[in-house]
């Protein structure tokens, strides 16, 4: 059996979010402006959301849901390096580049960043220029900053807290 291509879109802090998903798995998470008319929300969007939620409380560091990304060998190796640096930490795009065995491929690692199709889920707004300051993110540098400072901060109890949101 063949699945579709689908989305569903839900208000956020910094705009909307669209969820885009193939069958059971999470393809891409993108903001939007503004909202998109159409559709669907499953159970499936509607935890996807949920846990984007808790993490934006600060209730939450790590995600569950299925996702899978589609793109060139050279961006999922910088999509997999993006998703080892810790919580609260964030790397130079240098850094990036030499963890993947390219030191010279700073500004390639920084295309591969505009390309993650993962918001959030794959932390690309940890990376940071060399000098210390906020560069690129496609969702904004207000948006890199907020999640930033958000991540400086300790780990609020939720009352439903359970170790996967550790």
């Amino acid at each position: 059996m063949a699945f579709i291509k689908d989305y569903a879109v839900y208000k956020f802090p910094f705009g909307w979010l669209q969820v885009e998903y193939v069958g059971g798995t999470v393809i891409s998470l993108d903001k939007l402006d503004e909202e998109r008319s159409g559709g669907h929300k499953t159970a499936l969007t509607d935890r996807v959301f949920s846990q984007i939620t808790e993490y934006l409380q600060g209730k939450r560091r790590s995600f569950d849901f299925p996702f899978q990304m589609e793109g060139t060998p050279f961006q999922k190796k910088v999509w997999n390096a993006l998703q080892n640096i810790p919580y609260g930490e964030t790397r130079t795009y240098k850094q990036i580049a030499e963890e993947i065995g390219n030191p010279k491929a700073c500004r390639a690692v920084g295309m591969a960043n505009n390309k993650n199709p993962m918001i959030i889920v794959v932390p690309c707004h940890r990376v940071i220029g060399a000098n210390g300051k906020l560069v690129g993110y496609g969702g904004g540098l207000e948006m890199k900053r907020a999640l930033l400072d958000l991540e400086s901060k300790p780990l609020r109890k939720s009352k439903n807290s359970s170790p996967e949101n550790s």
